[in-house]
Formats: structure tokens, sequence, C-alpha cells
């Protein structure tokens, strides 16, 4: 669990958001005291679907460039 004073909250809400989506659960403390916490929300998980996923990636086309010579190429051109 991770602490961060209300005016580092202020902030970077957007920053402890995510990292709440992700799995942190966060303490914001008011001159050092915990005043709040933000966690995630429960979600149920959902179960993904073999057949629609299959079907999306048949549809996918084909890339011409293996994924590391495009991330070369992408270094090499600075459109990182």
């Amino acid at each position: 669990m991770n602490r961060v004073s209300l005016a580092d909250a202020k902030a970077h809400l957007s920053e402890l958001v995510d990292r709440v989506e992700a799995g942190d659960t966060i303490d914001i403390t008011r001159r050092g005291k915990p005043v709040a916490r933000l966690t995630a929300v429960d979600r149920p998980r959902q179960r993904v679907n073999a057949a629609e996923l299959r079907a999306l990636t048949d549809a996918m086309p084909l890339q011409e460039v293996g994924a590391a010579d495009f991330v070369r190429m992408m270094r090499d051109e600075d459109r990182y």
C-alpha cells in the first residue's frame, strides 16, 4: 500500500487512478495522517469468448514485417 499527500493526489490524480486500476491501493494523507483510501471497484472478470477472439484475429491482415524489425524501423526513423 502506498501513501501520498492530499496535495500530491490533487496534482497526480490520473496517475493514481491508473495505478489503482492496475491493483494498487493508495492512502491519501493530510498532515501525515491517512484520511482516505483509493481502491479499485470490484468487478467480476468476464470470460473471453474464444470464438469471437478467433474471428477477430482471423480478420486481421498479416503484417509484412515482424515485430522486432518493425520496432527497429521505428527507432531508426525516429518515430517512437
